[in-house]
């Protein structure tokens, strides 16, 4: 039975379309440098914003029916919600969804309870997905809504609430290989703290590190060679968290030996929050080889919270699809973890939503195609630190020079002159040059 029988397959009718339930960039087949936007833009739907979020905050109820015809709490429920996640991806063309264990089914009082549910219903989902191209982006265990994780999963100063969360880890590990998941993911939503007066920082790092190397161990042991991801968080709910952004994580990873297994799982919102660009943490990630995958939504600047919103900033979009094709793309996706607004409650506007969001990166990926073609800015970046291709500079970067050996070519110049200009509004020009190519009337 069709869920959304009132909304046909979404069709690519190019930008001078105004039909609100068609793509106006996201030509799926389309060829940019060598592959297809779709292998390029690999989108995955977030179960629980698209299938469970139905417009509660913290003032007001909810707003959006996301019942999809069955009562709340059940498992008729929950396949209700696998009916319509499915029926969604395949009529926009979706290829990928992420989840957390409790967006798949309700949780039970007992975890083996809800150990049998995510199997019943893991085996539904293994059913839905025969016959179509959809499969499994990521999983991750929800270790932050329940009171038990009230000062954290890893983090915890409980023994019990630690092997809780070890627990459901293994268990969204077994489902995630089931699904055939590309990755698994660590959102540390209160790994932190809120004061030191009462916290062993040093003692819950190291916890940490010991629950993603047993998650680590785990997985191998039953099969999994998918990429494990940290999610970098500045704030909210703790007030300090140890996943802070990309650098702050990576060093984590580097310190307790887990960079070989962990790369990044970069949102715009988290990077924004914590007073970032989206960009810096994607180059921060990718220039340590650690730039795994997206969580493609953006935030407000007037709002200091996480607010999710689906992506519209096309110049945000631009300079992330920049940096993904500098990289040579991720090993994991551009899951929309991204939620419509309040206001916006209704069927139609899911589909509006993805296709906003879908739209915003295709055209940023057009375009960032076209900076990298245009050649401008990367000329200009690599010409500005063409002084170190000389002998000096080439010693410098082979690390077989001395502060003597300088301080005498130093003495010797007398004065450094200024270096080259930045440039910095030439190249905005640039960008905005290329950014609006095509619309001269």
């Amino acid at each position: 039975m069709s869920i959304f029988k009132e909304i046909g397959p979404i069709p690519y009718e190019g930008p001078a379309s105004v039909n609100p339930l068609a793509f106006k960039y996201y030509d799926k087949d389309r060829v940019i440098l060598g592959k297809k936007m779709s292998e390029h833009l690999p989108f995955a739907m977030a179960w629980w914003h698209n299938l469970c979020a139905a417009g509660t905050d913290m003032f007001g109820r909810d707003t959006a029916d996301k019942s999809f015809g069955t009562e709340k709490g059940t498992m008729e429920h929950a396949k209700a919600k696998v009916d319509a996640g499915f029926e969604f991806m395949e009529k926009l063309g979706i290829q990928y969804f992420c989840f957390h264990d409790v967006d798949l089914v309700p949780e039970a009082d007992d975890i083996k309870e809800t150990n049998r549910r995510l199997d019943e219903i893991s085996d539904y989902i293994l059913e839905k997905m025969q016959g179509t191209n959809i499969k499994c982006l990521w999983g991750t265990a929800n270790m932050f809504s329940n009171p038990r994780f009230m000062n954290g999963a890893g983090s915890t100063n409980s023994v019990d609430v630690y092997a809780f969360a070890a627990a459901q880890i293994k268990k969204a590990l077994d489902i995630t290989v089931k699904l055939g998941g590309r990755g698994y993911v660590f959102w540390g939503g209160r790994e932190g703290y809120e004061t030191l007066l009462n916290t062993d920082v040093k003692f819950e790092q190291e916890n940490i590190a010991s629950l993603m190397h047993m998650a680590v161990d785990y997985g191998r042991s039953i099969g999994f060679t998918g990429d494990f991801y940290i999610e970098p968080k500045p704030k909210e709910p703790m007030k300090h968290q140890y996943d802070f952004d990309a650098a702050t994580a990576i060093g984590f990873l580097r310190q307790y030996g887990l960079d070989k297994d962990f790369k990044m799982n970069i949102e715009a919102n988290h990077a924004t929050l914590a007073g970032h660009t989206f960009q810096h943490d994607l180059r921060i990630s990718a220039i340590n080889g650690m730039l795994g995958s997206i969580d493609a939504n953006q935030g407000d600047t007037l709002l200091g919270w996480d607010t999710d919103e689906f992506p519209f900033d096309v110049y945000e979009a631009t300079k992330c699809m920049y940096e993904v094709l500098k990289n040579g793309g991720l090993t994991g996706g551009f899951n929309f973890d991204s939620k419509n607004r309040r206001p916006s409650y209704t069927a139609k506007d899911m589909f509006y939503a993805y296709i906003l969001g879908m739209d915003t990166f295709a055209l940023g990926l057009i375009k960032a195609a076209e900076i990298i073609e245009d050649g401008r800015i990367d000329a200009f970046v690599k010409e500005r630190y063409s002084s170190w291709n000389g002998e000096l500079g080439q010693k410098i970067r082979a690390h077989q020079t001395t502060l003597e050996e300088l301080s005498a070519y130093a003495e010797n110049l007398g004065n450094a002159a200024l270096p080259g200009s930045g440039r910095q509004e030439y190249l905005e020009a640039v960008f905005n040059n290329i950014l609006f190519l095509g619309t001269e009337k």
